[in-house]
């Protein structure tokens, strides 16, 4: 009888960490809080666990993570990488206890708040937000990233750096060969990121289309991250990649290798990096508190320095019109309808893969 209770436990005990790791993670590390003594002797307040999953690579935020527990040292910082759409599938479909959500992928965060996910949280540095980096007291930007051009200096060498799509069609159009199997971009199958840039490029100019059909003539590479791509061409693996990152790519390009950033000065998306609490969060204050924290001035300036991620200003394109933010609002939701995402992949497969 005991063997038989015993089997049972453990398939149920099999189960729960099955649904506890059924989104796939590509990171994960704790940041132990201080000693409880010291923890106490500094804010009187007994220890707490602080669970973050978010898009952003481990070593971007972990001197974010490290300086808020200087601020906040009774607390410890859970910190879980994953994909922006394993994110996704990870609150809205699996529940899973996380306290705050932060992501590059604005359409799907304001996907969870859209369909309930969200809990509220309004303070002073969330009230000091402008209107276009915030969504209903329930999203929160605290960065604006563009998405750029990265290009080889040694792979480009005699030819015309180009300044705009039409200029970058061209230029792939009149060198095939030296571009055939040496371009990155995102798989939109997989990157809520990619996904994401490719349907503001759409709505904004229908150059992104024949860009589409002129990369995929060139068997193009497709990547999940900017990362990789950064990695690549630092390796000679590329050439070119289109819509990464413009923070990991300041970050990425060693000044000892030869990627330089292309500007698009027809249009530069920029991304805003959100934050959002689930509504089911076991210590909303303290994911509350570490919004704040990334709002706040000393927030900012680590954000800039160490993360190199750049911080919310509340005029970005009065000097640069060229950079377009990506607002927060019921419009990012219109190629999430299951259809129209249906129907656009299709079309970029068509165009893409061959």
């Amino acid at each position: 009888m005991y063997k038989f209770t015993a089997t049972i436990v453990a398939v149920i005990l099999l189960s729960i960490n099955l649904k506890a790791r059924a989104f796939e993670i590509e990171d994960r590390k704790i940041f132990e809080a201080a000693s409880v003594a010291d923890a106490g002797s500094v804010t009187g307040i007994g220890l707490s666990e602080l669970k973050i999953i978010s898009s952003t690579d481990l070593n971007y935020f972990e001197p974010l993570v490290r300086q808020y527990q200087l601020q906040n040292p009774n607390v410890t910082v859970d910190y879980t990488v994953a994909s922006t759409a394993e994110m996704f599938k990870a609150i809205h479909a699996e529940q899973q206890p996380f306290d705050l959500v932060i992501s590059s992928a604005m359409d799907l965060q304001m996907k969870l708040v859209n369909d309930g996910f969200g809990k509220s949280y309004l303070s002073t540095q969330t009230a000091q937000l402008p209107s276009w980096a915030k969504w209903r007291d329930l999203l929160f930007a605290f960065s604006q990233e563009p998405a750029v051009v990265i290009a080889s200096a040694k792979g480009m060498d005699d030819l015309s750096i180009p300044n705009n799509r039409q200029e970058l069609i061209t230029l792939l159009r009149e060198n095939p060969d030296r571009f055939r199997g040496k371009i990155g971009t995102y798989d939109l199958r997989v990157s809520g990121a990619g996904y994401l840039f490719a349907t503001q490029d759409v709505r904004q100019s229908d150059a992104f289309w024949r860009l589409a059909e002129v990369i995929g003539s060139l068997s193009p590479k497709l990547y999940c991250c900017s990362s990789n791509m950064i990695d690549d061409l630092e390796s000679g693996e590329l050439l070119l990649a289109y819509n990464v990152f413009g923070s990991y790519a300041a970050a990425g390009l060693s000044e000892q290798q030869d990627g330089q950033i292309v500007p698009m000065l027809d249009f530069t998306h920029l991304m805003l990096r959100t934050a959002m609490i689930p509504k089911y969060s076991d210590n909303h204050l303290n994911a509350g508190g570490f919004i704040d924290f990334l709002l706040s001035d000393s927030g900012k300036a680590l954000l800039s320095s160490d993360a190199q991620l750049p911080p919310i200003q509340s005029e970005p394109v009065t000097e640069s019109p060229h950079l377009q933010p990506i607002r927060l609002g019921p419009g990012l939701l219109v190629y999430l309808d299951q259809l129209k995402r249906k129907r656009f992949l299709e079309q970029w497969t068509d165009a893409m893969i061959r």
